[in-house]
């Protein structure tokens, strides 16, 4: 079993416990949202399953640390009251965590054979870039109405806020973009995202098929669907 994987499990495991504490305790409301981080942390399982790619352990591992900090430390421990720069931080590594996501995303389409396209780098930088930070002003979206319609208080300080998670989610994403960018731009192995993409073909070989660059600049030219 990968590391990774082994972390995944002792982390639920420290969630589920912590939960069982919570309802001896009394505490049946934080047991509650404890129960609901531990689902939140099946959700790149689930959806993996659900759109049969198996992501790779490391990028598991990558969202299921960022909900416990976001839920788990953030709001049942109390953390973005106790460090100010918390909020920032998980805003920063969020915008990385989905321009990772962008770049997997991009990958599979020019992957699969049944798509037949072939995405240039700087096009693929661009699409994991506005993908983080498109999803990053939907969560905004839905924090504002959740305090609107619930009488939360997701936003802390309202409009400042809301911006500084947005630009710090920018950076975050603009980072992972431009690395991301570099890599493809000089046909890099040292990236990491090189070693997950390969496990992930691995794993998946039906959907990732080999297919050289040329291979798939003839099939863009052949369909109209190449793209600068």
């Amino acid at each position: 079993m990968p590391l990774a994987t082994r972390a995944i499990l002792a982390l639920r495991t420290v969630l589920v416990l912590g939960a069982i504490l919570a309802v001896v305790q009394g505490r049946y409301l934080a047991a509650l949202t404890t129960l609901g981080i531990v689902g939140a942390t099946l959700l790149p399982l689930a959806l993996g399953r659900r759109f049969r790619v198996n992501l790779p352990p490391q990028m598991e591992l990558l969202a299921v640390v960022f909900v416990y900090a976001s839920l788990g430390l953030g709001e049942v421990h109390g953390y973005y009251e106790r460090f100010w720069w918390w909020d920032a931080l998980l805003h920063t590594g969020s915008g990385m965590l989905l321009g990772i996501f962008g770049f997997l995303l991009v990958h599979v389409m020019n992957e699969h054979e049944r798509i037949a396209m072939h995405l240039k780098p700087g096009f693929v930088a661009l699409f994991a870039f506005m993908f983080a930070v498109g999803l990053g002003a939907l969560w905004e979206i839905f924090e504002f109405t959740a305090d609107s319609t619930f009488g939360l208080n997701m936003q802390k300080s309202g409009l400042v806020d809301t911006m500084w998670d947005l630009i710090v989610d920018t950076l975050g994403a603009l980072v992972i973009s431009l690395l991301g960018w570099r890599d493809l731009r000089r046909g890099s192995d040292r990236w990491f995202l090189r070693s997950w993409i390969r496990e992930m073909a691995a794993e998946d070989p039906e959907v990732f098929v080999a297919r050289t660059a040329e291979e798939r600049l003839v099939e863009g030219d052949q369909s109209g669907a190449h793209v600068d």
